[in-house]
């Protein structure tokens, strides 16, 4: 319905040839114009944010930023003046155009030395308060995202959101493997054993492997429900190939768990801000992983992940990422 000959001053009926007349404005913030003739209505040209929501741009950058420096969907909602439906649907929208982003930037790259763990979520409850009728639904409980970055760029390869079980393990270094090129790197995990197996069939001859086995004190008192007990050891295992003993190491992909905890309020532990659908959190992920490599500005490196990886040469804005 709108037209292509929009002059400076407004814009011209597609059946009446005449000059509209300005008439208010759209709820997203756009102007309207209405036909003195024929009484029909336009909006001026725009393009809709993500294809297909009403709110402007700014304000879908300012509500995602929002929601990336550790805000809740309601703060976001009484900063931003969004409804909370809106935003969660932004963050839908927003998760799929960044899964597809990594998905086509993040591959086959040259990488030296790549370490991997899991960071632990819920959705809806607990796995130990499933109730009955819930005990066979995979999307309730615990969920584990499993995450590898590249030691020296700090680049997040690859992720996945599953159980902590020999399935999503696999397909996590599947997706390891797509990322990165063949050429031969280091590859430290935890002491979680499925790894062993998944990396035998997707990177053998690929990889040195070892694992870093945490040997953990009893819990003291008043610990045992919220906190692991101390590490008292980390026993280095070589696993395959031939793996240097000194960068057997998983402190930076422990960091950056630190970072998703931070940075994603549904992550935080003991709140009521965790995610009450499996795609929430999948899309919410998605979009602190685009975010992290292609717009955060790493503090050590003073450029972003993408960047120090060679994959872009600028520093990304969130309009750009949801383009």
């Amino acid at each position: 319905m709108m037209s292509e000959s929009q002059s400076v001053y407004g814009m011209s009926c597609e059946a009446c040839s005449v000059a509209c007349q300005r008439f208010g404005r759209h709820r997203n913030g756009l102007r309207r114009f209405r036909c003195p003739q024929c009484k029909r209505t336009y909006t001026e040209p725009h393009t809709r944010v993500l294809d297909s929501m009403y709110i402007s741009q700014d304000r879908a950058a300012l509500a995602l930023q929002l929601l990336l420096e550790g805000n809740s969907i309601r703060s976001t909602e009484r900063i931003c003046g969004i409804d909370r439906n809106t935003i969660m649907s932004l963050i839908i929208k927003a998760g799929d155009r960044c899964k597809t982003l990594m998905i086509s930037k993040i591959v086959s790259l040259p990488v030296n030395d790549v370490q991997a763990d899991e960071i632990w979520g819920f959705v809806q409850k607990k796995e130990g308060h499933k109730r009955d009728h819930e005990k066979n639904s995979p999307g309730i409980g615990d969920a584990y995202c499993f995450v590898g970055i590249e030691r020296h760029s700090k680049l997040i390869l690859a992720w996945h959101l599953g159980k902590r079980d020999q399935r999503s393990t696999d397909t996590f270094i599947g997706k390891l493997r797509y990322a990165t090129d063949g050429c031969r790197y280091q590859f430290t995990t935890d002491g979680f054993k499925p790894y062993i197996s998944a990396v035998k069939l997707y990177l053998k001859g690929i990889v040195d492997f070892a694992q870093l086995v945490k040997v953990y004190s009893a819990p003291r008192e008043g610990e045992q429900r919220y906190s692991p007990g101390d590490v008292v050891e980390a026993v280095p295992v070589p696993i395959m190939g031939l793996p240097k003993r000194h960068r057997i190491c998983t402190s930076h992909i422990e960091r950056q768990n630190l970072s998703i905890r931070m940075g994603m309020r549904r992550m935080t532990r003991l709140t009521n801000g965790f995610s009450k659908k499996w795609e929430n959190l999948e899309a919410a992920y998605a979009l602190w992983f685009a975010y992290y490599n292609f717009c955060r500005v790493h503090s050590s490196l003073r450029v972003t992940p993408c960047m120090e990886a060679g994959i872009e040469n600028h520093i990304w804005t969130i309009a750009e990422l949801i383009a």
